[in-house]
């Protein structure tokens, strides 16, 4: 075969994983958001002497910390999208961000769950009107933050994919990032008025483990989502389904080994053998996968039926 003839079949893996995705710019913002807040709470703490100023701006440090990661991720999988090492490209660094932040914030909940039952143990003397501040100007940054996620557009360079950024991993650790620090406030704010107004300073440490629970369910959803990308595990049962729907025919074509796996937000390799009476080359039965289902990547094993 001549040269030109072979570079004619040949592909690359990019998979539109070197653009820039809609959350990579909102977590950018986000993260000078919540830096400049961490900044000035740590600031305010150490000339005012709060501990509960500086105990929110460490606490905010850390969320500083995964919303770092995820936008390094993007960047990173941007750069790296062409680099032939990453044998389906690099949209696995999006699920590895997102497993990375999990676990943060699975280790988030676990101080939270410390922190609130060392607090059940040995009550400690609460600044009322301090807190509150600090609480209320937190979920006001949080919420904000928040919305800057949620208003995430639709990634409409992942082949037609249209629900592509439900599958970002890295958005969506960065999106409970936010959401656990305005729960935090939410939470504190109900118990610091409650303390303050009606005596029930035991409220205080019980939504510190309420806050915990919801934050461990977040976590394990996430690590549980992006643990299927990182272990190439197969497709849900839709996507296998309507493979099989589409090559599948009466004619006595049949998928006799199929595989497909995740490879970035909202895309899919598959490997599939396909055993016909009449069997077609396998670019005829690729054309036949529908391009919604995001499948950019499909390698087809033809056999002729030995019965026939």
């Amino acid at each position: 075969m001549h040269t030109r003839d072979s570079e004619r079949w040949q592909h690359d893996h990019v998979f539109a994983q070197d653009r820039v995705r809609p959350g990579e710019m909102r977590t950018l913002i986000v993260v000078g958001i919540t830096a400049t807040m961490m900044v000035v709470e740590i600031a305010a703490g150490l000339v005012y002497g709060s501990m509960a100023l500086l105990a929110d701006g460490l606490h905010m440090a850390s969320h500083a910390a995964a919303l770092g990661i995820a936008f390094l991720a993007y960047v990173i999988a941007r750069r790296l999208a062409a680099d032939e090492r990453f044998s389906f490209g690099t949209g696995k660094l999006n699920s590895l961000a997102g497993f990375a932040s999990a676990v943060l914030l699975l280790g988030f909940a676990l101080i939270m769950v410390t922190e609130s039952t060392s607090r059940f143990i040995s009550p400690v003397e609460i600044s009322y009107n301090q807190a509150l501040v600090v609480a209320v100007v937190g979920l006001i940054v949080n919420g904000v933050s928040a919305w800057i996620f949620a208003a995430t557009p639709h990634d409409h360079h992942a082949h037609g994919h249209s629900h592509a950024h439900h599958h970002d991993h890295n958005l969506r650790a960065a999106y409970l990032h936010v959401l656990a620090d305005a729960l935090t406030s939410v939470l504190a704010i109900i118990a610091l008025l409650a303390a303050k107004f009606y005596g029930l300073n035991w409220l205080d440490p019980f939504m510190g483990l309420v806050g915990a629970a919801l934050v461990s369910r977040w976590s394990y959803g996430l690590i549980k989502d992006s643990a299927r990308v990182l272990l190439d595990r197969q497709a849900d049962d839709e996507t296998v389904a309507a493979i099989r729907k589409a090559l599948e025919s009466d004619a006595g074509e049949r998928i006799t080994d199929l595989h497909c796996w995740s490879i970035g937000p909202g895309i899919y390799a598959a490997d599939l053998a396909i055993v016909s009476d009449d069997p077609q080359p396998p670019a005829y039965y690729r054309s036949r996968i529908p391009p919604e289902l995001g499948i950019v990547h499909a390698t087809v094993e033809v056999h002729r039926c030995p019965d026939h």
